[in-house]
């Protein structure tokens, strides 16, 4: 007579959450954590337009996309 496999028991979200983060460190990987700006704050898009504005008016502008366009290495684009 065969009998079936127990299933295991159903894991924790944090027991599924700690083993994974074992398998990716037993990789050679670490985490880290990235904070980026919420744009769907209208603070952070208002802020983030100003910073626009004023970049826009820097006098420099063109011999900064100069220096850009002469340093680019456009031999990959075809």
């Amino acid at each position: 007579m065969a009998t079936t496999p127990k299933k295991a028991k159903p894991h924790t979200p944090q027991q599924r959450m700690a083993a994974r983060r074992a398998r990716l460190r037993a990789q050679g990987l670490r985490p880290v954590q990235h904070w980026v700006p919420d744009l769907r704050d209208p603070k952070v898009r208002a802020d983030l337009r100003r910073q626009v504005k004023l970049m826009a008016r820097h006098p420099e502008n063109d011999a900064i996309d100069s220096w850009n366009e002469a340093a680019y290495d456009w031999s990959g684009w075809k």
